[in-house]
């Protein structure tokens, strides 16, 4: 089945492990900036910064997206 990325869910996941975007940033190397555009939808993050934030924050890489089935 092929999926469609929906709404960036990092926020949510940050939120439930009690870290902040700045901490995620941080332990990325990243700008502050990088990981609020993920946050707000600016940016869609590739797939190997994906997995390193899932790994950091916790979480199943398929967490950090709504994911919509594509019937077509």
């Amino acid at each position: 089945m092929k999926f469609e990325l929906g709404r960036c869910l990092l926020n949510e996941r940050l939120m439930e492990a009690g870290k902040s975007a700045e901490w995620l940033a941080r332990e990325l190397l990243f700008k502050p900036e990088r990981v609020y555009d993920y946050i707000e939808n600016k940016r869609v993050m590739p797939l190997k910064v994906a997995i390193s934030a899932a790994d950091t924050i916790g979480c199943d890489v398929r967490a950090l997206y709504e994911l919509i089935p594509n019937q077509a």
